[in-house]
């Protein structure tokens, strides 16, 4: 270890012999594993307080050496604070004779949910306020919210864990009472049947958190009386339940990266069983609504890698009787769609760009919404209202404020209903420059990258640039407005977002190329961007940062052992590290359903793959960049003791004197703070750690 790290925590070594397929790893930090029994338990055991005092003496660590920073973390918090317009509310939105709300009021953590009969104008009923329902909690979530179709009850769900295992609740919201009935660990949805008192909802593996099993419980009863109506059996699979949008089915899914199933049930008759829309094969996958006599399909039957909308008779509902709607096309991905009474609308994605297709039923009109900007994002609301010419969509871009637009589709009129306020009177749109550049990768695609920053900011070797990258599951990162990274904009930082292989940014086949056998598409894609941004003069080594979470945290661990010598720090937040030791445990939450897309390690194959990529297996003795990594305690998505142990790892194994802190949320999850200000907390810590080794808080330097 380097001497300027001789104040930095060292963790205790206690070597662990791993084998697998005669391949033999010591994990020197494998005892950080603690199971759930234990960091709930009240009186601590010995390796619990271990564990508990090594991350808080990495907490004080950090702490200590960015003591001098306190007072800018605080002024960048009131700064990003000051930008939220705080007495804010939702667009209402009418379902079911109701217009539903959602607001905040000032200096307050939390939403309020209420609701409006009939008219705007109507006295408010306040559903839910969970800054009440937060109130002793450090963690507090709500959510789950279903209304009975009768208006009378409403399902909710809470976390005040954050390990995503919601308790079910049951309110009357014309008396105000709370219902004995109580139901806990869920996923938090369900849904009502149409005699108001059949409740549908999804219960969790205890151990895995896998979503496995759908009940039906009766209003009033005893959760011991609920009746299974569902097992999902397959480890590589999850389940779940909701409601067509016509009110007329209950549909319970099942799906794993590659598959998918649907059963469906007469809203009416709670009593009655499901039927299977279309049996489950490999690498079929379809998703489900109903619109009268037809059920209507987005899937990739057929070898519609980028999917298409399929319609099958509800009497007849097995593949052999679907017919094509909107047919496949190999240049545009189609990533989902509306029904409505008299209009289909389409959401696709050309070249990366999002577009909204109207289609009028009668085939009398088809056209697309008019996007004018290089770079933007734009999605439809799942707007209840069935029988409406009106469709809402939002709109915003790296330098435009969100809106919210009700558009007519009969007369393609359209009505901003609400834009996002920045309040502290600096931002103008006009100060801030976006645009789409194109990388070439070592094996000859185009990467695209879309960038933000200040009219003002010279572009050149001593720029900073944060290079932003996720790259996992087909999720598609949008090119979205954000208040916060305006105070690193403002500061001279270019923001870059780098949309590689992994994500679905230029269609399913840019997925496909970045999972499995082919991971490693997405670090190197990643990597040639950053060399693109170097040569090009956008920055230089010496100016480059790299941030991602999750699943963008392996992204960050990854290229960190591959080139460190391209970044100057790295921001990694609840990062998946430990890929081999987690794929191979099956007790770890949500390791059986990621096969397909990591691979199974259990097949040599595919574990000698994840371990020439997985972070902590290829952590070695050289220099790194300077590094902020981040978690909860709590964390259900990605345990703790992943980032922990890497820390732990690299400090023991790195021969530099670059910055390594870990910080953990001992009372968040995967999500971080539940509050909308604490989590803002978090964002200014991240930005004080970048600013602070561009020197733009003191002439100091940060040394521990």
């Amino acid at each position: 270890m380097n001497s300027s790290d001789a104040n930095a925590p060292v963790a205790y070594k206690q070597p662990t012999k791993l084998e697998k397929h005669g391949d033999i790893r010591i994990d020197n930090y494998f005892w950080m594993r603690l199971s759930d029994d234990q960091k709930l338990a009240p009186v601590k055991d010995e390796q619990t307080q271990r564990v508990i005092d090594y991350l808080e003496s990495e907490n004080s660590y950090y702490e200590k050496v960015t003591a001098y920073t306190k007072n800018f973390q605080e002024k960048l918090f009131e700064e990003m604070k000051g930008r939220i317009k705080e007495d804010d509310s939702s667009v209402p939105y009418k379902d079911n004779g109701y217009y539903y709300i959602t607001r905040y009021e000032t200096g307050k953590q939390y939403p309020i949910y209420s609701r409006k009969k009939e008219s705007l104008d109507a006295k408010e009923e306040i559903l839910f306020n969970v800054n009440e329902m937060a109130e002793g909690y450090e963690y507090y979530q709500l959510g789950g919210l279903s209304i009975s179709e009768d208006n009378k009850y409403a399902i909710f769900a809470t976390d005040n864990v954050g390990r995503r295992q919601y308790f079910l609740r049951i309110k009357n919201l014309e008396t105000g009472e709370i219902l004995k009935d109580i139901i806990d660990n869920t996923t938090g949805g369900a849904v009502w049947a149409n005699d108001h008192k059949t409740i549908f909802y999804t219960k969790k593996n205890q151990t895995t958190l896998r979503s496995e099993k759908i009940y039906k419980h009766i209003l009033g009863t005893s959760e011991k009386e609920d009746v299974e109506v569902f097992h999902e059996k397959d480890e590589t699979f999850n389940t779940y339940v909701s409601k067509s949008k016509s009110s007329q089915f209950i549909i319970i899914g099942s799906y794993s990266t590659v598959s998918t199933e649907s059963r469906f049930l007469d809203a009416n008759t709670p009593s009655g069983k499901f039927q299977i829309i279309q049996p489950r094969e490999r690498d079929l996958e379809y998703s489900v609504s109903h619109y009268k006599d037809h059920f209507y399909l987005l899937t990739n039957k057929d070898k519609a890698l980028n999917f298409k909308l399929m319609k099958t008779p509800i009497k007849a509902t097995r593949k052999e009787n679907w017919v094509d709607v909107i047919p496949h096309r190999k240049e545009t991905l189609l990533e989902d769609f509306s029904i409505f009474k008299d209009y289909l609308v389409l959401e696709e994605r050309t070249n990366g760009l999002s577009k909204i297709r109207i289609k009028r039923w009668d085939n009398t009109k088809d056209y697309y919404l008019p996007f004018n900007e290089e770079t933007y994002s734009v999605g439809v609301y799942d707007m209840p209202e069935f029988d409406t010419d009106i469709i809402r969509y939002s709109y915003n871009s790296f330098t435009t404020p969100s809106s919210v637009i009700d558009f007519n589709m009969n007369d393609q009129s359209k009505q901003i209903m609400k834009e996002q306020e920045v309040l502290g009177g600096k931002f103008k749109k006009e100060n801030y420059i976006s645009k789409r550049v194109w990388a070439t990768a070592r094996d000859g695609k185009k990467v695209p990258i879309s960038l933000v920053y200040h009219k003002n900011t010279v572009l050149n070797e001593n720029t900073p640039l944060l290079q932003y990258g996720y790259g996992s599951y087909g999720a598609t990162i949008p090119d979205g407005f954000s208040t916060t990274r305006l105070s690193l904009l403002d500061r001279g930082f270019v923001f870059a977002l780098a949309h590689i292989r992994g994500g679905e940014y230029l269609g399913r086949e840019w997925y496909e190329d970045g999972k499995m056998l082919n991971k490693k598409n997405t670090f190197t894609d990643f990597i040639d961007c950053s060399k693109y941004l170097i040569e090009n003069k956008y920055t230089s080594a010496k100016h480059l940062y790299a941030m991602g979470g999750s699943a963008g945290g392996l992204l960050m661990g990854a290229i960190v052992n591959m080139n460190p010598e391209l970044y100057n720090g790295i921001i990694a937040a609840v990062p998946f590290v430990d890929v081999v030791s987690t794929m191979i445990d099956e007790s770890i939450p949500l390791t059986t359903g990621e096969y397909d897309e990591w691979g199974n390690p259990n097949d040599k194959k595919y574990y000698e793959y994840i371990k020439s990529y997985s972070p902590y297996d290829q952590v070695s003795s050289k220099k790194y960049p300077n590094m902020l990594v981040t978690t909860g305690f709590q964390d259900s998505q990605v345990q703790y003791w992943e980032p922990a142990k890497w820390v732990a790892k690299l400090r023991e194994l790195k021969t530099d004197s670059n910055l390594l802190f870990l910080h953990t949320n001992m009372d968040a999850g995967h999500g971080g703070a539940s509050g909308r200000f604490e989590a803002l907390k978090e964002t200014a810590m991240e930005y004080t750690f970048l600013l602070a080794l561009e020197n733009k808080i003191t002439h100091e330097t940060i040394k521990p």
